[in-house]
């Protein structure tokens, strides 16, 4: 049985952008880069695909790995640094360790193409292209006669 709901048109009533806000499975209060919180995703929808872009400055590509399991995507990052500092004259040394990850999961529906599912880096954005399935795209308009 279906059911209609009123949704605010602010994001399609799909289950990709449902449970965008439902389906992470790491609510990571932690820090993502210097006093942040994890990386932050735009999510749009066209007729033919939906597009993620996550905003992750300061990283390079081979920083993320990204997963589809089952119908989740799984984007994940791991930035590990060392820093070290000498005074001039040698009367100090300090090494400092730091360590960064993160992992976001979202829910795809089974309406996508998994198999061409595109994932570029560039200035600082991640940007994912996840193609529908032909029969999931939205059909044009269609009048009908009336007879």
């Amino acid at each position: 049985m279906n059911t209609l709901v009123k949704k605010n048109n602010l994001f399609p009533s799909t289950s990709f952008f449902d449970d965008f806000f439902t389906k992470d499975l790491l609510d990571w209060p932690g820090s993502f880069t210097d006093g942040g919180t994890l990386p932050k995703v735009n999510i749009m929808e066209s007729a033919d695909n939906f597009e993620v872009e996550m905003a992750a400055p300061g990283m390079k590509k081979d920083d993320f790995n990204i997963e589809l399991d089952n119908d989740n995507l799984i984007i994940e990052a791991e930035i590990k640094k060392e820093d070290e500092q000498h005074s001039e004259n040698g009367r100090y040394n300090r090494k400092e360790f730091s360590y960064t990850s993160f992992k976001r999961s979202f829910y795809l529906p089974n309406t996508i193409e998994i198999d061409k599912i595109k994932a570029k880096y560039h200035d600082g954005i991640l940007s994912l292209v996840i193609p529908k399935k032909e029969e999931a795209k939205r059909k044009p308009v269609k009048t009908i006669a009336i007879s």
